[in-house]
Formats: structure tokens, C-alpha cells, sequence
């Protein structure tokens, strides 16, 4: 599609990384899809089709691959049921309500480009909501949110990032097999890097002495280092002892490898797979992302961490988006409840002012006491 492409065009103009370019594609083309469908040209699309695509995705089912080493195999859908472990829920047959509302926003910036350049409709098919009074109703205490959004765009619950309990996080760094594995866990749940920040990672930017490891950002691509727990420098040097002499040690070169040989750099597809034989080990199902979360919610919750450190650390563009990380757990708060009827149950100090340094007889005196 030769629109498309100017789109990508422009978003490659503006310094969207490849990933971010890769996720608008792919709403663009359930877009497309769908038009294909009912037999309409995207410039002819009107405000009822778009009406009807945030329908039919909404209770759509999404469309379900056959795996690539058995193409002819029927595809058995399978009951999901929330982990046991965990308390997640697996991803379901529709789309998750994010996706939607991501999808919605994609579309409607597609077709505002082509409005500027006069390649599109006359009207934008994905409009804004009607506009309501300034500020109506609004708590001087909030933040002022944007008054305008999509007009199909779904509303999203607030949701509180998973973090893996201690407990939990030391079962499942048990059952990694490799030292490498033990070293890139260790790594991410110390710093908060996103997963392809770590492996993106070159030689030269672990820094053992200082013990800091320079990652590139992932939108803002700038490079930042970041310090991490000694424990994770540890085994590193033990997984870079392993490979010594098998794998490029140039400062250039990647630092994390495949262990069959031949050796190759570690892609996210990989280290995820190692992730997931970890967690089958466990009976969970927890993602690389819930690492950088425990980091967010363990950095979050230091009294001697200021929350400005925190968004420092994790990359956040706004303080809002790091202080979701300061609501407490269920856990936690069970925890704090019964510790404070703990506190109500014990036995309270006598309410009587013990004598500070001043001798009883004057007190007798001050407070008109008697020796019965």
C-alpha cells in the first residue's frame, strides 16, 4: 500500500524506532483487512465503517496461527484459565482492550497525515470525542487530563504493574540453568532495563568497577548507564569465563551470546524462550517485563529512594508513569494489617509521665501527693 508507506515514511522522519513502526503497521493492517472485507477504499471509508471496525475488534476473535513446524496440524484452542502461581491471566482470544485503544489511535493519526497532505478523505473517519466544559468537575488535587480523546477509543482500567514476590523470584532463579541466564535475570531485575535495552548491550558498556552497565533508551535512543547489583556482576564474569575464547571479545562486540554453538548474538526471542522453560519449571507465567516491574516496585518502596531517582532510572518521561509503582501490593498491604492488630495486641505502656531526672519528693509536692 503506497499510503501506507508514506505513513511509515513520515514516522521514520520522526525518529520512531523500528518496533514502534512495527506496531502501527500492524494495526494499519487490520484496518486494511477489514476493508478488504466489505469491499471499501480507504480513502472512501466514513465515520459508520470505522464505527463498525471498533465493533467487530472489540468482540472479534483474533486469528489463531499454525505453528511453523506443523503448518497442516489443526489448531486446538485451549481453555485459559489464571495461573495459580502468579494470578495472571494468560492472553485471551480477543484483543485486549490496549491493543484497541492503540489501534484506534494509530488509525486516526494515519488519516490526519493524509488530511495535511491532501491524499485523504475530506473528514477524518476516526474523529474526537465531542467536546465537553473545560474542566468540568475537576479535583484541584488531580492533574489536569487531556480533554479530548478518541471517539471510539474504549476506556482502559487503571491497571497496578505484577511485581514477582521475593519468595517467588528466588524459586524461579533456581531453576535458570546457565550462568548466563543467571547473570541477564540478575541484570534485569537491578536495573529496571527493558529487555531489549539489556541485550543490546555491547562489551564495552558493562563496567564492573564502578558497577554500572550502559544501555541505549529505547525511545529516546540515548545512552545511559546504569548502576546494578553486584551479584549480577559476579555472574557475569562467570558466564564471560565460560565463553572465554568461543565468542568476539572486541569492545564492539555483543555481550550476551547463544550457548549452542555456532555462537550468535542473543536475540529477545531467546532469552524469552529461556524464560519460559524457567517459568514451566515453576508453574508460572511470568514475562521478561515483570522483571523490570519487581525492579520499578522494589525502588518504588525504599523510604531512602527519592521517586525522582526512580523515574531516572527506569526512563520514564513523566513522574505519573513511576509513581503507579508506589501503590502497594495486596500482600503488602495484608502484611502492614496485621502487623498494626499485632501492634493493638500487645500491652500499652502505663499512661502515667515516668520522672525525668527530678526527685520524687518534689513531684509529691508539685502534684499534691500524699504517703497513705
Amino acid at each position: 500500500m503506497a499510503a501506507a508507506a508514506v505513513y511509515f515514511v513520515e514516522l521514520q522522519a520522526a525518529g520512531r524506532p523500528a518496533t514502534t513502526q512495527r506496531s502501527y503497521g500492524m494495526a494499519l493492517l487490520r484496518w486494511f483487512r477489514f476493508l478488504w472485507a466489505v469491499e471499501v477504499a480507504w480513502r472512501e471509508a466514513t465515520r459508520i465503517g470505522a464505527r463498525d471496525f471498533s465493533r467487530w475488534i472489540q468482540i472479534g476473535a483474533k486469528p489463531v496461527r499454525p505453528h511453523w513446524r506443523a503448518p497442516d496440524k489443526p489448531v486446538v484452542v485451549k481453555p485459559k484459565r489464571v495461573n495459580a502461581v502468579t494470578g495472571k491471566r494468560p492472553p485471551g482470544e480477543k484483543y485486549a482492550l490496549s491493543t484497541i485503544a492503540h489501534c484506534e489511535t494509530v488509525l486516526r493519526s494515519f488519516y490526519a497525515f493524509h488530511l495535511d497532505a491532501g491524499t485523504g478523505p475530506l473528514v477524518n473517519p476516526f474523529p474526537l470525542a465531542r467536546a465537553k466544559r473545560a474542566h468540568a468537575h475537576h479535583n484541584p488535587m488531580d492533574r489536569f487530563e487531556p480533554q479530548r480523546a478518541g471517539l471510539y477509543r474504549p476506556r482502559q482500567p487503571k491497571r497496578i504493574p505484577r511485581q514477582i514476590p521475593d519468595e517467588v523470584f528466588n524459586d524461579l532463579f533456581a531453576r535458570l540453568s546457565s550462568d548466563r541466564d543467571r547473570a541477564l535475570v540478575a541484570f534485569w531485575v537491578s536495573t529496571g532495563a527493558r529487555a531489549a535495552e539489556l541485550l543490546g548491550v555491547l562489551r564495552s558498556g558493562a563496567d564492573p568497577g564502578q558497577q554500572l552497565i550502559t544501555v541505549v533508551r529505547k525511545g529516546s535512543r540515548a545512552m545511559q548507564q546504569l548502576p546494578a547489583s553486584p551479584d549480577a556482576f559476579v555472574w557475569l564474569r562467570l558466564y564471560q569465563q565460560q565463553i572465554h575464547g568461543l565468542a568476539p571479545a572486541g569492545p564492539d562486540d555483543p555481550l550476551w551470546w547463544t550457548l549452542r554453538k555456532p555462537l550468535r548474538p542473543l536475540t529477545y526471542h531467546a532469552a524469552r524462550a529461556m524464560f519460559v522453560r524457567a517459568n514451566a519449571l515453576l508453574g508460572s507465567n511470568w514475562s521478561l517485563h515483570d522483571l523490570r516491574h519487581t525492579a520499578a516496585y522494589r525502588l518504588a518502596r525504599d523510604p531512602g529512594m527519592p521517586i525522582t531517582d526512580v523515574q531516572w532510572v527506569l526512563g520514564h518521561a513523566s513522574l505519573t508513569t513511576t509513581q503507579i509503582y508506589t501503590t502497594p501490593t495486596p500482600a503488602d498491604v495484608i502484611d502492614a494489617v496485621v502487623a498494626h492488630h499485632r501492634r493493638r495486641a500487645e500491652p500499652r505502656p502505663s499512661a502515667e509521665p515516668e520522672p525525668l531526672g527530678y526527685r520524687k519528693e518534689s513531684l509529691d509536692v508539685l502534684f499534691g501527693r500524699r504517703d497513705s
